[in-house]
């Protein structure tokens, strides 16, 4: 049967009716129905067209379905169970799942709501480790994918333009194309270092379940191959944007941090992972003005809807009011506090979503190909290795801040001239640069140690006594009690 026979303009009701019978509820969308029954859970497309997607047919409709099923068991192999042909219809059958469970429905559901920190360590390795599997897209009709977005999020936001001003519409398209235009070669550069690649597409707080106490990725883009085979960046910036503009700005810093330090380990290039970076604001712009239209179009209470679009509006414009970049060294004896003192001041350091933290600890892990919580040998600590570290800490960092990110150097600093061959760094790139003492009794900082767990730091309760405070530089550095 062909297509244009085979075209139809709603689904059997007899199908609806069959698979409701005692359904426990459903869930209709703009371009599916979700039936919920038992322990499953029943999805069968509509007979829709909206242009970016067509399932105006049996044939386009199982196909479609197909596609999904393939692609989410890449994430969710125990969630997307198979195809039914039901009544001559395709069925999607998934493992039904308690929705609660979704981060977007937990941030709704609690005004108070904030992302547990931990979980967000998991989540940024799990998109890294997708992303490194992730098929390589090389074919070239893909290679500029986000402009193919930005002209379609032109023409979706014009329909709003009375209602989201047209003068806060015009100055975004003006921003959005001169960010373009100046990056168009960064993003080819991309597509040929192989950073496009068959990713998830609508990686948001709405499609990430926590189960079993571990972030799983489901409901990705199955539709259309320009909004899936994009740049791994573009796919995380979904993610970041969504926690940055709903107010997370921690969560979305540590997975930015550990997504790229996931990266480092997984990709064959590190430099380009860094460099990479250097997209991500016109990414996480381009993200914002898909949630702009996307929520102008909701309907509902009028107001509602219209005012958070034109909150993602404004976001969309922040993100390429780029911050000059920022080089801060936070040095100590192994427990005084640099990692955690890192981890506060980097969501407001620099550019959204804030600075990247070079942790010498996980990247001597790193350079030995060892997990972050398993103890090195001795022959780690040698002063080569030491030099060794430092150097590859230094050359990541360089890279970073041409790329326009700000980044933390989090070590020890006891060897001075570390501190300066940093400083120099930030004096040769042309950026701000401030150094951060971390000044902590001995005491504290040996109970600090004796609790330590999951800990990438090999110091123990002897190596740490054993540490005595350097002579500092004192006009480089600004002694900061860590209570």
């Amino acid at each position: 049967m062909s297509d244009t026979q085979d075209q139809d303009l709603t689904l059997p009701d007899s199908l609806i009716a069959h698979l409701s019978e005692g359904a426990d509820d459903i869930i209709t969308t703009s371009c599916a129905v979700v039936i919920l029954k038992g322990k499953r859970a029943y999805k069968v497309k509509k007979s829709v067209d909206y242009g970016f997607l067509d399932f105006t047919s049996v044939e386009k409709r199982r196909k479609a379905l197909l596609r999904e099923l393939r692609y989410n068991q890449r994430m969710a192999s125990d969630i997307y169970l198979g195809v039914e042909e039901i009544q001559g219809e395709s069925v999607l059958v998934m493992r039904r799942f308690d929705t609660a469970g979704v981060l977007a429905e937990q941030s709704q559901a609690q005004d108070d709501w904030a992302p547990d920190l931990g979980l967000m360590h998991d989540l940024g390795s799990t998109v890294a480790k997708f992303h490194a599997g992730s098929e390589i897209c090389r074919d070239a009709e893909h290679e500029f994918n986000i402009k193919y977005v930005i002209d379609s999020n032109k023409k979706n936001i014009d329909v709003f333009r009375d209602e989201l001003g047209a003068e806060a519409v015009d100055a975004y398209d003006v921003a959005i194309q001169a960010a373009y235009a100046e990056l168009e070669d960064d993003v080819k550069r991309r597509f040929t270092e192989g950073y496009v690649r068959h990713c998830h597409g609508d990686l948001h707080l709405g499609n990430i379940l926590i189960e079993n106490g571990k972030p799983v990725l489901f409901d990705c883009i199955e539709f259309n191959e320009r909004l899936s085979q994009i740049d791994v960046l573009y796919d995380l910036g979904f993610l970041l944007m969504d926690l940055w503009v709903r107010g997370h700005e921690d969560a979305a810093n540590t997975v930015l941090n550990i997504y790229v330090e996931r990266a480092s380990r997984l990709e064959d290039d590190i430099h380009s992972v860094y460099a990479g970076l250097k997209l991500l604001p016109l990414y996480m712009s381009v993200r914002a003005g898909v949630r702009c239209h996307v929520n102008a179009n909701y309907g509902g209470t009028p107001n509602y809807a219209m005012e958070k679009a034109k909150v993602y509006l404004a976001a969309a414009h922040r993100f390429l009011e780029i911050k000059p970049a920022e080089l801060i060294a936070v040095g100590g004896l192994s427990g005084s506090g640099k990692s955690s003192h890192s981890r506060r001041i980097a969501p407001a350091t620099g550019r959204a979503p804030g600075a990247l933290i070079l942790r010498s600890d996980e990247m001597r892990k790193r350079l030995w190909a060892f997990p972050e919580f398993e103890t090195l040998p001795k022959e780690a600590y040698t002063p080569a290795e030491n030099e060794r570290v430092y150097n590859h800490m230094f050359d990541l960092a360089r890279t970073a801040i041409q790329s326009g990110q700000s980044v933390i150097l989090d070590a020890t600093f006891r060897n001075q001239d570390r501190a300066r061959e940093a400083k120099a760094l930030a004096e040769n790139a042309d950026v701000t640069f401030s150094a951060l003492w971390m000044d902590v009794p001995a005491e504290e900082r040996l109970r600090r140690v004796l609790q330590r767990t999951n800990d990438v730091s090999d110091a123990t309760p002897d190596i740490a006594g054993a540490q005595t405070d350097p002579v500092l530089d004192e006009a480089l550095w600004t002694r900061t009690p860590n209570p």
